[in-house]
């Protein structure tokens, strides 16, 4: 199976320097095993919208997947809270 890359947008990389250093390398290690396997078990994909999310914690991220071209694109990061906001 061919790898996936993992596109992760300037604001997220913001919002993640925001957070805890704890959350934010948990965070940052789902987002690259997502190279390996874009749809894990645990990932639940959002209805309204061609996206998915993947909890850790209390913190979620939202990452679109565009297979054509093997890209993995995080578009959103936060607390659960704040996230579909």
């Amino acid at each position: 199976m061919a790898k996936y890359e993992v596109f992760i947008t300037k604001t997220v990389q913001k919002q993640l320097k925001k957070l805890p250093n704890k959350i934010a390398d948990k965070l940052e290690t789902q987002m690259l095993q997502l190279e390996d396997n874009p749809r894990p078990t645990h990932c639940k994909k959002l209805s309204g919208r061609e996206a998915y999310r993947i909890r850790v914690g209390n913190y979620r991220f939202i990452y679109i997947i565009k297979d054509k071209i093997l890209l993995v694109n995080v578009i959103k990061v936060g607390h659960r809270k704040n996230i579909y906001k």
